[in-house]
């Protein structure tokens, strides 16, 4: 118990330092120990692939799945480790509307018999982008998170100790600073006249602690410089496989490309296969027309004397009672 409240007042100092080294930092009051700038280059180079990788990352999810409330029942479903459930496409979902459909307006008539086409391939589209989705997760989205959640995490722990080290040992420097000034008054020779002999025991013992407590300073000094030259080697190294990470989410990238490119060509040749189809309907619709009552050319007689025939172009909806209504394509006699 005695060794647990010692440690915990002697971190509660520890904190206490650190929180007086930054505020007086911060206040200009204080001095503070600049890191290199090809170390800042590297500080600034991570950040950026943090805070890019974050949004392409967010974004990636928002286009692999819009819905909101299927993103966070997945991300619940994975911190839980339970298998996340499949869904059904909003693909597949219309075909089997449309095949239902098909199957209530009976599929010997050709609205069905489209439906049912129709639904079928919308079924293979939806197919497609299950697999193009879970080939995106797995190649691109899961690495991206990775790097958040496992190096990234690393990186920013070693700097924030990084960081906790760097004002121990600018409170270290501080304290050699005052300790030093301490000394060289105290050895200052007092005058004879205004000060008497007993002031002269203590003067000499004054300037014998502080002489001490330069030593023990300076000790502290070295070893804060020491841990903080250790734990700088460490970070620059992790700051420096930001390089790896950038090959590595090239590959991914190429990976993610491919993926889509392949989704989107099977899409592409699933509907011109339909198109095939679906032209073919027509095709063998127009070449068996149905009998219907209409005059045969046969029937038709020759024009009167003084007219001659015309085709109207365009529909036309009389205005009044003295002018014809007309359709599209349909013969007229005009009397000249």
């Amino acid at each position: 118990m005695d060794f647990s409240v010692k440690k915990l007042a002697s971190g509660a100092g520890l904190f206490l330092t650190r929180a007086v080294q930054f505020t007086e930092e911060k206040l200009g009051q204080a001095e503070k120990t600049e890191l290199d700038a090809q170390f800042e280059n590297l500080i600034s180079r991570a950040d950026c692939t943090k805070h890019w990788t974050e949004k392409i990352y967010r974004q990636t999810e928002v286009l692999l799945q819009p819905n909101p409330s299927a993103r966070i029942e997945e991300f619940l479903f994975e911190k839980l480790d339970w298998k996340v459930p499949s869904r059904v496409t909003n693909a597949e979902l219309l075909g089997q509307y449309m095949q239902d459909a098909a199957k209530e307006f009976d599929l010997g008539m050709p609205y069905g018999n489209t439906l049912e086409k129709v639904g079928e391939c919308e079924k293979r589209l939806g197919e497609a982008e299950k697999e193009f989705l879970q080939t995106s997760a797995i190649s691109f989205l899961t690495p991206l998170r990775n790097f958040l959640e496992g190096d990234w995490r690393t990186i920013s722990k070693e700097r924030r100790l990084l960081e906790n080290l760097r004002l121990d040992l600018d409170a270290c420097k501080t304290r050699v600073k005052k300790a030093k000034v301490a000394e060289a008054k105290a050895a200052t020779a007092p005058d004879f006249q205004e000060t008497r002999p007993r002031n002269y025991v203590l003067s000499a013992s004054a300037s014998a602690l502080w002489t001490e407590e330069v030593e023990k300073a300076e000790h502290e000094l070295r070893i804060a410089q020491t841990e903080f030259d250790r734990q700088a080697e460490v970070t620059r190294l992790l700051l420096e496989g930001i390089s790896s990470t950038h090959v590595n989410h090239l590959r991914c990238l190429h990976e993610f490309v491919e993926a889509q490119a392949a989704y989107y060509k099977q899409c592409h040749l699933h509907m011109q296969e339909l198109q095939k189809e679906l032209g073919s309907m027509v095709t063998e619709g127009s070449s068996s027309p149905v009998e219907t009552d209409t005059l045969k050319i046969e029937e038709v007689q020759a024009p009167a004397t003084g007219t001659r025939k015309a085709r109207v172009l365009y529909d036309y909806d009389a205005a009044d009672s003295s002018e014809l209504s007309l359709l599209a394509d349909e013969c007229t006699n005009e009397y000249g």
